[in-house]
């Protein structure tokens, strides 16, 4: 995937395990997902309305699909071990139907 890109994750994990870990275990898996997309090492960076997002419902009821867009960002720490890092953040959407993943230009 390109510098930023717009997939759709699937909470599927989470509904695999007991009821009071869902919520954490879906951040573990859109975590998952965006090292392995974006290619970059260490934890990404979630955005807080993507925490919120995947909370509303609590922490039983987790959504099932979470619209993401991904961005791989330069590391400004000196000290960091990593040169890259990336930028989780949740985009609304009304219905999942039809939507593939976009690539989207750096602004």
């Amino acid at each position: 995937l390109g510098p930023g890109s717009t997939p759709s994750i699937s909470a599927r994990g989470s509904m695999e395990c007991s009821v009071k870990k869902r919520a954490p275990r879906a951040i573990k898996e859109i975590r998952g997902c965006a090292t392995k997309m974006m290619g970059t090492q260490g934890c990404p960076h979630r955005h807080q309305r993507l925490n919120i997002f995947v909370w509303s419902k609590g922490i039983r009821s987790v959504p099932f699909r979470v619209r993401v867009r991904l961005s791989r960002k330069r590391n400004d720490d000196e000290d960091a071990k990593e040169k890259l890092y990336t930028l989780v953040t949740v985009v609304p959407v009304t219905s999942f139907e039809g939507l593939e993943t976009v690539n989207v230009d750096a602004e």
